[in-house]
């Protein structure tokens, strides 16, 4: 059980403290809920810049780096397609450094020419490296937009081209920052070595001036129904022919979701996994495969991904994909595998149960999503899955029409 208080400052940021008297630090977390679904459609990657810039100093601290460095501390952040999520980890004694810091991040960030200048050249650069240069690396590219046609999950984090980065200038960033970083659209997460009270009082020290800003979030598109399978062929300088297949699942909050996570372990988690072993090991067409879900807050994607071996072709190895997923549609889950399936969760949960980060990401995301408490109930979801509710999944993912593939090609130089 994962204790916590909860209080909601007069401008609507929500403040979450958890208590763990075993570590000598304390974490912050600060969530935002600013993805990259909130980019405008001209201007993708909006949502990754911007958190680039978080970084560039404010108006009052000057470089972020150097009293978080004094402070003995640690931070990081990360955008996906629903929010993004700013972290710092301090000796326990300098709680209050982090506070200020995140406050005049969320407050009085310093957004000038020169700092937009060099963090959007580096995320172009970073756009080249990852997409562009790196055998694969523009798969999501292809896939998400074959897989959505509507929603703004179509591009993703890193943005749809180099040209919509371009085209980003400083008053669509400020634009973006006063819309999506404001006090009622944030989390914050406090956990660690401290008092919770003490905590509280930091934080409205340090927060309850910053003035709400009184946006709405903006309606996304509904994604019809997909009604047919999609597939998209790419030639290009890769070592080995792959294959990307997708399928819709329910979104994050979903009663069905444990069932379908459980479900991606069944077919893609380790050495013994379904995929692994039928697939790589037995008929040895596949170097490597995985399955998983991307977890989004909406419009689920279930991912099969793998490397065909050398003279293997794409088609045989599609048609071998297939040939086990209609057997796990076919063919119920023995009770060992639903065991062995469900203990791995609740190791994995029990771990990160013992990680102060971890505990404050996740009480971050399940308030943002819908209930922080969710870090308590939702393993019980879990355990309450049974074989029926995993094959019956199966059998209403896994369809030709609910389908979108992705292949890549050798191209001979």
């Amino acid at each position: 059980m994962i204790e916590f208080v909860k209080h909601t400052l007069s401008n609507g940021l929500r403040v979450l403290v958890h208590r763990d008297s075993l570590t000598p630090l304390v974490v912050t977390n600060l969530i935002y809920n600013a993805g990259s679904k909130y980019d405008p459609p001209e201007m993708t990657g909006m949502a990754h810049l911007v958190e680039h810039l978080m970084f560039g100093g404010s108006i009052n601290a000057g470089n972020f780096d150097y009293p978080q460095q004094m402070a003995g501390g640690e931070n990081n952040a990360f955008t996906n397609a629903d929010i993004t999520n700013y972290y710092q980890i301090m000796p326990k004694e300098n709680l209050e450094v982090a506070l200020w810091l995140e406050s005049e991040r969320l407050g009085f960030l310093d957004i000038n020419r020169r700092t937009f200048d060099i963090q959007k050249e580096v995320v172009l650069e970073e756009f080249n490296e990852t997409c562009l240069n790196e055998p694969y690396g523009d798969v999501w590219h292809y896939l998400h937009n074959l897989c959505y046609k509507k929603h703004s999950y179509r591009w993703p984090t890193i943005g749809m081209t180099p040209d919509h980065i371009r085209k980003i200038d400083i008053d669509a960033v400020e634009k973006f920052y006063r819309r999506y970083y404001q006090t009622e659209n944030a989390i914050l997460v406090i956990a660690g070595n401290a008092q919770p009270g003490k905590c509280l009082e930091l934080a409205e020290k340090w927060f309850a001036d910053i003035p709400a800003g009184g946006s709405a979030l903006p309606e996304l598109p509904k994604e019809p129904k997909q009604t047919s399978g999609r597939k998209k062929d790419i030639y290009a300088l890769v070592p080995h022919a792959a294959i990307y297949m997708a399928f819709k699942i329910p979104g994050r909050l979903d009663p069905r979701f444990p069932a379908v996570d459980l479900l991606s372990d069944l077919l893609g988690l380790g050495r013994s996994s379904r995929l692994n072993e039928h697939l790589v090991e037995e008929r040895e067409l596949f170097s490597c495969i995985d399955a998983y879900v991307n977890g989004t807050n909406e419009y689920g994607l279930f991912i099969i991904e793998g490397k065909l071996n050398e003279g293997v072709s794409a088609q045989t190895g599609e048609e071998a994909i297939w040939e086990s997923l209609e057997q796990v549609k076919n063919t119920p889950i023995t009770p060992s595998e639903l065991d062995k399936l469900i203990n791995s969760y609740i190791t994995t949960n029990a771990f990160a149960g013992t990680n102060c980060l971890h505990k404050a990401m996740n009480l971050a995301f399940y308030e943002n999503l819908l209930d922080a408490n969710l870090i308590n109930t939702e393993p019980l979801a879990y355990k309450a899955v049974n074989g029926n509710d995993i094959t019956r999944n199966a059998q209403l993912i896994f369809q030709e029409e609910n389908s979108s593939v992705v292949r890549y090609f050798p191209e001979k130089i």
